[in-house]
């Protein structure tokens, strides 16, 4: 086709046809470093713990966790209680944020490189959205306790019956909400940090209480470690069992499988 022109003409289809391509490689170039900058996160060092943040729970105060915080600082960790806007009750994507000022003062303070969240009930949810909006990047862990992932019919009662009674966070909780839809969307564990959850088959609050499997996650029940365990969705931050859990499951290294062999070793 190019032998129809004249040597000039030629010279000019070829300068141009070189700079189309070379416009189409940088584009390339951009969408891969854009791709690569914006996208997963890399897998984050297991063997240096940082400080750990606590989240409570749809209308908890930080009281609520101060049983878990005390076990935690006992272990020796750097441990702090996160407060929530409004106990809980508003959007949960509030309550991210305030997670974020939280972990970035955590940071600050002790210079360390990524913290652990542990989420108790809709305390896990706020984990997961401030995850999804770039905190998964900072954390080594993220677990949660009694989470209701996948929503609980208690929320969807409360938003037939008594909607007045189920404000924003409450309405979040159902299991059609656009938060849980947006986060179940895809992959529910981004890549970052290592992911656990803990429940327990007796939870009368998350229902039904698999609702709390979190693909993705080291799952565990209460159960599964110790099969008469007798816990509550209340009891969970209580429970020397499940402190005992959460210390395992956020020590340096990868989280470990627990199992019946460690029931009298973590009920003792």
């Amino acid at each position: 086709m190019l032998a129809r022109f004249s040597p000039a003409r030629r010279r000019l289809v070829v300068a141009v046809l070189v700079l189309v391509l070379a416009a189409v490689a940088t584009l390339a170039t951009m969408v891969v470093v854009s791709r690569s900058a914006v996208g997963v996160a890399e897998p984050t060092a297991q063997d240096r713990p940082g400080p750990v943040l606590l989240v409570p729970g749809y209308g908890d105060d930080t009281e609520s966790l101060r049983p878990l915080a005390d076990r935690l600082t006992a272990a020796g960790r750097d441990t702090v209680v996160v407060g929530l806007p409004g106990d809980g009750r508003g959007d949960l994507r509030e309550s991210a944020d305030a997670l974020g000022n939280a972990v970035d003062a955590a940071l600050q303070r002790t210079r360390a490189a990524t913290v652990d969240v542990v989420g108790y009930s809709a305390g896990g949810l706020v984990a997961r959205q401030w995850a999804a909006d770039g905190g998964a990047a900072r954390a080594r862990r993220v677990l949660t306790l009694g989470s209701p992932h996948h929503g609980t019919t208690l929320a969807d009662l409360a938003g037939d019956v008594a909607p007045a009674q189920c404000p924003v966070a409450c309405r979040q909780m159902m299991q059609d909400s656009d938060l849980l839809r947006q986060l179940n969307a895809g992959d529910e564990t981004p890549d970052g940090p290592t992911w656990v959850s803990i429940w327990t088959t007796q939870d009368e609050t998350v229902t039904p209480p698999d609702s709390a499997h979190l693909d993705g996650a080291v799952n565990l029940t209460v159960q599964s470690v110790c099969p008469e365990a007798r816990v509550s969705h209340g009891g969970l931050p209580r429970a020397p069992l499940v402190q005992e859990m959460v210390v395992a499951e956020l020590a340096a290294g990868a989280p470990p499988e627990l199992g019946p062999a460690d029931c009298a070793r973590l009920s003792s």
